[in-house]
């Protein structure tokens, strides 16, 4: 009888032991996240655009040189902090850095290069919220689609235009830099996934409307216009996906 009462504690405990991980293994959804975001995004940047064109038309094609390409697309690199003011509804405020480029080298002569160059940096900065629906829960994951948006600050706006080089093909060297600031806003749509780790996964659609008017010389102050004395204005908005990883803090 010993033997059976003693073996009574030992299956329960056996019980218990084994239903340990499984009560332990459970999503951890924490309040404050730091959020990093990979973005491939769509450069809309259609007046720049068109004066990449006029340099390709009246410069580049004439002497039959490879043109210069225009700028579509780039990478967009984003931290924020994610603060989930209610289990429905997080808070967030970040910063991005968004660099693209073309590059064209010309060698019309042993000893001399020209190079043809388009630049883009902007700094967006923004502040929003987003909505988050009933979670799907599965074991230790949790999944939950949500709808968020927010204003944003384009700040550090550069767009340079250059031709240099020691022998210039055709007409003179020239190199400008536009600079000026601008509101925006942005929208996204997603899927937050949650484990059993202070580690959470981010995947989403996101549009960006970033458009900065009137570019101004940043040496001079002048306006910067383009063939038709029209002022410039520098679309760095478009459409992206973002790629994100958050860390529970």
């Amino acid at each position: 009888m010993r033997t059976r009462h003693g073996i009574i504690p030992a299956v329960v405990l056996l019980v218990l032991l084994l239903r340990a991980p499984e009560a332990r293994a459970a999503a951890e959804v924490h309040r404050l996240n730091f959020v990093v975001s990979t973005i491939p995004s769509q450069v809309r940047a259609d007046d720049f655009n068109g004066m990449i064109e006029e340099v390709n038309r009246s410069r580049v094609d004439p002497h039959n040189l490879e043109r210069l390409g225009k700028v579509k697309l780039s990478w967009l690199f984003d931290g924020e902090v994610r603060y989930f003011a209610r289990p429905n509804l997080a808070l967030s405020v970040g910063v991005s850095r968004l660099r693209a480029s073309t590059k064209q080298e010309y060698l019309p002569a042993i000893g001399t290069s020209n190079t043809l160059r388009s630049d883009i940096t902007s700094i967006p900065i923004h502040a929003g919220a987003a909505y988050y629906f009933t979670p799907y829960n599965q074991g230790d994951f949790q999944a939950r689609a949500y709808l968020g948006g927010g204003f944003m600050n384009i700040v550090y706006n550069r767009a340079s235009l250059q031709w240099l080089g020691t022998a210039i093909v055709s007409g003179e060297p020239f190199q400008w830099t536009g600079t000026n600031d601008g509101p925006g806003y942005y929208g996204e749509v997603g899927a937050h996934l949650f484990f059993a780790s202070r580690l959470s996964v981010m995947v989403s659609g996101l549009y960006r409307s970033n458009q900065v008017r009137n570019l101004v010389n940043e040496e001079t102050g002048a306006p910067i216009v383009n063939a038709q004395g029209k002022a410039v204005a520098l679309d760095v908005g478009g459409g992206g996906f973002r790629m994100a990883v958050g860390i529970g803090l």
